[in-house]
C-alpha cells in the first residue's frame, strides 16, 4: 500500500491535517524564546592632541604618526584609526574585548609620555585622551 493513499483518498481531511499542522506551528513559533544580542563594549579610547596652524599633513606626518607608532607597540590594540584636521588631529584605539579599559589607559598615558620626544616642539599641550564607554 503506497503511503500517500490515505490522503489522495480523503482531500478534506488532509485539508484539515495541513490546517492543523499550520496553526500548531505558528502558535508555536510565537513562544520560541528569544536572546538578545549580547550587550559588548569595545575598550575604546581616543587620544587627541592640536598644534594651532598646523596643517592636516603636518598633523598626520609630525603628531599623529610618532603617536600611532607607539600605540601601535601596545598589547591587545586591534585598531588604531587617525583623522587630521586643521590644527587638529585624533586617533581611536580599539583594544581586545577581554582588555580592561583601565589598564589600557595607563599604557596609553605611558605612550603617550614616551611619544613626547618625538612630538614637535611647539605643541602647546600634550594628547590627552579620554575612555569611550
Amino acid at each position: 500500500m503506497n503511503v500517500s493513499a490515505p490522503f489522495i483518498h480523503r482531500p478534506v481531511a488532509t485539508t484539515l491535517l495541513a490546517t492543523a499542522i499550520v496553526l500548531a506551528g505558528s502558535a508555536a513559533y510565537k513562544q520560541l524564546p528569544v536572546a538578545p544580542l549580547p550587550r559588548v563594549d569595545s575598550p575604546t579610547i581616543n587620544v587627541g592632541a592640536g598644534l594651532p596652524g598646523g596643517s592636516p599633513e603636518t598633523m598626520a606626518s609630525a603628531v599623529a604618526t610618532p603617536l600611532e607608532r607607539r600605540f601601535g607597540r601596545i598589547a591587545g590594540v586591534t585598531e588604531i584609526t587617525s583623522s587630521s584636521t586643521l590644527g587638529q588631529t585624533n586617533l581611536t584605539l580599539q583594544f581586545d574585548l577581554d582588555r580592561d579599559v583601565d589598564s589600557a589607559a595607563r599604557d596609553v598615558q605611558a605612550a603617550i609620555n614616551a611619544a613626547s620626544a618625538d612630538l614637535p616642539q611647539n605643541l602647546p599641550s600634550r594628547p590627552n585622551y579620554r575612555k569611550v564607554r
